[in-house]
């Protein structure tokens, strides 16, 4: 079949978790912790050895983040105050891993949308923040599940990562080396998230997604053209995880906090938010299109501030729910495929010619952006 090398979207898919966590239930499984915490080291606090831990609440979950609730793959060990992780069954090598199982329902889902079947698919690239592990290649467990030919790797950029791997499909398209790539993002952050951590216990939630890029001669007639994409990062420290065998050896290290997610979220704020308003004005401006006019921004699922303001700073005004729509209230930071999420969710609605953003930023720092536009 012929090709023009003119790369677009043409279907999402999303995996959502049966269960789901309230902000009262993780309030209440976290204080009971604290209490638990702070009786048993009760000498040690009166002495001033050690600082007591604080409550958590509702009021300052959501004030912080937005968040009232995220979905997760197992509730009932992350609200248990004894645990407070994510226990998963260990499955043997001979079974589909968890991570591999949930990213085939994401993509099971886009190609179904798009009537295209595995067959068609040259390339799977997992394109997510938390691997399951190093190797093989989850992409290539997810390629050999859907039964699809070609080939599949790795990418992690932290939050940006699905966005990265549009542009990655995107120039495999671009310059004639597949026909369909899957980017899949199997977002399993409850595993890397610290739950004893007042301050980040009710960022993450659990999700899967996954994005069809093909060349338009391929395409079904409803798509998204690709209008342009830019990727940027800048290393910095402020959001970081330590986890993998190489920290992990060392006896002193087992336990510590960051080996877990951490971060400094002002200094992540003040830094991140005027970067990634710059980076969409100028890469707006060098695809000639005025930002005030962008449709719909599809913003990274971290904060609602941050989004808030970057979308401020776009269009020049305070947007509303249906120029930069939230997932976020029910979903929870789902990492690299919370921008993907508000996409799938809110984007049917829109006309032929309508053009939009999908943006993401995060741990790098890295910031990715996709402007497309639809087609009819």
């Amino acid at each position: 079949m012929k090709t023009t090398g003119r790369p677009v979207i043409s279907a999402t898919g999303l995996f959502t978790p049966a269960e789901s966590i309230t902000n009262e239930e993780l309030v209440a499984a976290f204080n009971a912790y604290v209490d638990k915490h702070n009786a048993e080291h009760a000498d040690a606090i009166a002495a001033g050895a050690i600082v007591p831990l604080e409550h958590s609440s509702v009021e300052f979950i959501e004030k912080a983040s937005g968040i009232k609730a995220r979905y997760v793959l197992n509730k009932a060990p992350i609200i248990d105050p004894d645990v407070m992780e994510p226990r998963h069954r260990e499955r043997s090598n001979d079974e589909l891993s968890l991570m591999a199982e949930i990213g085939v329902a994401a993509c099971q889902q886009a190609l179904e949308r798009a009537g295209r079947d595995p067959a068609d698919v040259d390339a799977v690239l997992c394109a997510a923040s938390n691997m399951q592990r190093p190797y093989p290649a989850m992409a290539i467990e997810i390629q050999q599940a859907l039964g699809i030919e070609g080939f599949g790797f790795d990418m992690n950029v932290a939050c940006s990562s699905a966005t990265f791997g549009i542009q990655t499909a995107a120039d495999y398209i671009r310059a004639g080396n597949a026909r369909s790539v899957l980017v899949v993002s199997p977002e399993i952050t409850s595993g890397h998230l610290n739950w004893r951590d007042r301050d980040s216990h009710f960022i993450f939630g659990d999700v899967a997604t996954a994005v069809l890029v093909e060349d338009v001669a391929i395409a079904p007639a409803e798509h998204w053209d690709i209008v342009g994409t830019k990727l940027k990062t800048v290393f910095s420290n402020n959001i970081r995880n330590n986890f993998g065998f190489l920290n992990r050896a060392h006896p002193e290290s087992h336990g510590s906090d960051d080996k877990l997610f951490v971060q400094e979220g002002r200094k992540v704020f003040k830094e991140v938010v005027p970067m990634v308003a710059q980076m969409i004005v100028d890469e707006s401006e060098r695809l000639g299109i005025e930002p005030t006019t962008l449709r719909r921004l599809w913003l990274h699922q971290a904060n609602t501030g941050m989004n808030r303001l970057i979308a401020h700073r776009v269009l020049g005004h305070e947007a509303n729910e249906d120029e930069s729509p939230t997932v976020l209230d029910t979903y929870a930071n789902t990492s690299s495929a919370g921008s993907i999420i508000a996409f799938h969710r809110h984007s049917q609605d829109l006309v032929p010619g309508d053009t939009g953003l999908i943006c993401s930023f995060g741990a790098g720092y890295s910031a990715g952006t996709v402007f497309v536009r639809k087609a009819g």
